[in-house]
């Protein structure tokens, strides 16, 4: 309407929508996909590479408001968002929203376990993918749901170079069915 002015959602105020929307959903995630309220501007949270969640320069130290807010995040074209049904929010990431932080290599199957206590099996809707930067240094992901993903931390990333094939001159992954290549096979001889 004219003459009235856009607010921006507070934390606090947002939260409480949050928890609302989340509560509706007892079956698992809320349906964020389904989801699409008018944006209300951006909210004082970002997202670091090391999966730390900040509000107003400040870690969120409660990890069940993380994965409260995890669970409502979305993403659209290169853009994060908290959403509610009835209201949208802009949040900065640093690199992906999540970190995985553990893995199971069983039947086939590798499963992540991320920083927000998400599991995730690759495969044709979960896929693996490595960036390298100009120094060399991999990137390594998994889609944890609907374009969020996961950097895979070292560590864990370490442990799945130790399980890797070869394949077509491709250095990979098998999981679920799928070949992930990491690299080129001849770059690990090199």
């Amino acid at each position: 309407m004219a003459g009235q002015e856009h607010v921006t959602p507070s934390a606090t105020s947002f939260l409480k929508s949050a928890q609302v929307a989340a509560k509706q959903d007892k079956r698992g995630m809320p349906p964020v996909h389904l989801w699409d309220p008018p944006y209300c501007g951006e909210i004082d949270i970002t997202i670091k590479r090391d999966g730390t969640w900040i509000h107003e320069g400040t870690p969120i130290g409660r990890p069940g408001l993380v994965r409260l807010f995890a669970s409502i995040l979305k993403k659209e074209g290169e853009q994060h968002f908290l959403v509610t049904p009835v209201e949208k929010v802009g949040i900065v990431v640093e690199d992906a929203p999540f970190v995985a932080v553990d893995f199971e290599s069983e039947d086939g199957k590798i499963t992540f376990e991320t920083n927000v206590g998400d599991l995730v099996t690759a495969g044709s809707d979960n896929p693996i993918r490595v960036t390298f930067a100009e120094d060399g240094e991999p990137s390594p992901y998994v889609e944890v749901r609907r374009g969020l993903e996961a950097l895979i931390d070292r560590k864990s990333f370490y442990r799945l170079v130790e399980i890797g094939t070869e394949r077509d001159g491709q250095f990979g992954l098998m999981s679920n069915g799928i070949f992930f290549p990491l690299i080129e096979a001849a770059a690990l001889r090199g």
